[in-house]
This record gives C-alpha cells, sequence and structure tokens, in this order.
C-alpha cells in the first residue's frame, strides 16, 4: 500500500515537472490569453515577471499542492499584487487549481480577481496595495525564526512599490530581527502607472540603499532564467536578502516590451493572435 501511494505521489509530481523554459512559455501564452478574455489589464506587468516566477515555482521554492497546508513549506507573498495572472498562471501549470479556472480570470463573481486572491488554493496572500507584501513576509520570516522553522520567505515587490514608506520599514524590521530566511526580489523594470521610476522618484544607486540597510544584495538580468536560478539557489548568511532583478515591462512580446501602454490596455484578438505567435516561436 505505501509503495502504490509512493507511486502515485511521484506520478502527480512528474505529472507537473517541465523544462523552466518551457514552463515560462506556457505562463506567458495564458497571460496573455486570460487579460484579452477578461478583458483586464497589467499584462505589461505580468509578463515582466514570468521568469521569476517560473524559477521559483519550477526550481526554488518547496511548495506543492500536497504541502500547501505544511507548516515547513517555502512561502511566496507576490506584493506585486496587480501582476497576479502570472501567479494565477503558474499555480495552474503546477497542479493548485486547474488550467480551466484560468478562463474564469477577472470575470463578474469569480475569486480570481485582478489583483491576487488569497481564495485561490496556493495563493498564500491577497495583495494589491503596494507595501503590504513586505511586511507581512518579513513577519512570517519572524514567526519562522522564533520557531525555528527552517523554511524560507521569498517576497516579489515592483520597483514603484518602493516609494511606499511602509516597504522600507519592512527593509529595517528585517535587517533589524537577522531574517536570513527572507529573499526579496525587486521587479525592476524601470516602468511604473503613468512614467519611469527615475521620473517619479530616484531610487539610484538602489544596490547601494538595501547595503545601508544592512541586506545581502544581488543584481542580475530578470529575464534569464540561469541567472535568477543561480541567485535564488545562494546559500543563507546571516542578513536578509535582496535580488534587484532588471526585467523588461513586457517582456516576450516585442510590440508591449517597455512600453508603459501595457500597464493598462487589454489586449484586441488580433494582439493576442500576434502575442502568441512571437511567443511560440522564441
Amino acid at each position: 500500500m505505501k509503495l502504490i501511494m509512493y507511486v502515485m505521489s511521484y506520478l502527480k509530481y512528474w505529472k507537473h515537472m517541465m523544462n523552466t523554459k518551457d514552463f515560462a512559455k506556457k505562463l506567458r501564452l495564458s497571460i496573455v490569453k486570460m487579460i484579452s478574455k477578461g478583458k483586464s489589464s497589467h499584462v505589461g506587468s505580468a509578463l515582466s515577471i514570468v521568469d521569476i516566477v517560473s524559477v521559483l515555482y519550477n526550481d526554488i521554492l518547496n511548495i506543492s499542492p500536497e504541502n500547501f497546508k505544511d507548516d515547513f513549506r517555502d512561502r511566496f507573498i507576490l506584493s506585486k499584487g496587480h501582476a497576479g495572472a502570472a501567479l494565477y498562471a503558474a499555480l495552474a501549470y503546477k497542479g493548485f487549481i486547474s488550467i480551466n479556472d484560468l478562463d474564469n480570470h477577472y470575470k463578474d463573481g469569480s475569486k480570481m480577481s485582478g489583483h491576487i486572491s488569497h481564495h485561490i488554493n496556493g495563493v498564500e496572500l491577497s495583495t494589491g496595495s503596494l507595501g503590504q507584501g513586505s511586511g507581512v513576509s518579513a513577519g512570517i520570516a519572524l514567526s519562522l525564526k522564533l520557531r525555528n522553522n527552517p523554511s524560507n520567505v521569498f517576497c516579489l515587490l515592483s520597483d514603484g512599490e518602493l516609494n511606499e514608506g511602509s516597504t522600507w520599514e519592512s527593509i529595517m524590521f528585517a535587517a533589524h530581527h537577522k531574517l536570513n530566511n527572507l529573499t526579496f526580489i525587486i521587479d525592476f523594470n524601470g516602468l511604473q502607472s503613468i512614467k519611469s521610476t527615475e521620473q517619479t522618484i530616484s531610487m539610484t544607486p538602489l544596490n547601494k540603499k538595501f547595503i545601508a540597510f544592512n541586506f545581502d544584495v544581488m543584481e542580475c538580468d530578470g529575464n534569464n532564467l540561469d541567472e535568477l536560478k543561480s541567485c535564488l539557489k545562494s546559500q543563507k548568511t546571516s542578513k536578509p536578502k535582496v535580488l534587484i532583478a532588471k526585467t523588461i515591462k513586457g517582456k516576450g512580446v516585442s510590440f508591449m516590451e517597455n512600453q508603459i501602454l501595457w500597464h493598462y490596455k487589454t489586449p484586441s484578438t488580433e494582439e493576442v493572435k500576434l502575442a502568441i505567435e512571437e511567443i511560440n516561436n522564441a
């Protein structure tokens, strides 16, 4: 009986295993289709984080549909809640929810809201108010340390979210409590809301700011799977970590890349066809 249960468990796990590059491609295709069908927005924001989310869920996180209620699972908080389509797609392809559930994205009465919702299996926290996720992540990380729980916490923030004072309170808190089980990932695509991050509120040099706040700082190409994997698999030190991931908003669809318009615009039927063709041919 134990052998049968083990084999069944392995088969479930194997069913959702795939190459990280292929996984990222599936997420991009799903995002474009979901957002167009639901007539929602933030397609550029969701495409920006696809590679980060793909590496986390395919290579890093100790999370599965079977252990999601286990206290020893890793935690992932998408503080950049408006990019929820990317996380919904990842959860679908990892078996937390049905792939068919993605058809309900942004529909009236659906639990699959535009900003990520904890009513969806596999989502730790509903977010959308920028600056919220970092504080909750730091609190979870402290709780785990106090209980000698070896699990890790990863929190993905937008670069524009660093305008929020509460984010820096969380950063100070994490450093003070030496939360070396916590990693902040900054989706640094350089665009927010209606203009660039530098035009809104300059954050350069961002790496030196985090160093001054007593973080271990890593930087990489946030759309390079190998670089992301290398950074996110790095060993624990005595400090909390931050990965400044330099990404391209709308990555994977050339006419969406680095275009602020796609923070808001819903892809038309023709634009979806063009995007799908480009993603498939990449």
